[in-house]
């Protein structure tokens, strides 16, 4: 029952980052389509919200949460295991 409530978890944890970056990738063809006047700010716009959005790209508790609030499935527990010797 873990093992599917891990893949689960995993694959809603695919479907986020997807959206994550269809959502980024929209922000920068609005930005350089519509706001842009010039070249440079073209690239500027073209540039810039790829690495804000990888700079301020939300961390594992935060995914975790949002997740288990739309899908109901939680994060993987850890599993304790003795060190190998």
């Amino acid at each position: 029952m873990t093992n599917n409530q891990d893949d689960k978890y995993y694959h809603y944890t695919k479907i986020a980052w997807i959206i994550y970056t269809l959502l980024t990738l929209a922000r920068v063809v609005v930005l350089v389509l519509f706001v842009a006047q010039d070249n440079e700010e073209r690239f500027f716009y073209g540039l810039m919200p790829a690495a804000a959005a990888y700079v301020f790209r939300p961390m594992n508790k935060p995914f975790s949460k949002l997740i288990f609030r739309f899908t109901g499935v939680s994060h993987p527990a850890e599993k304790d295991e003795p060190p190998h010797t």
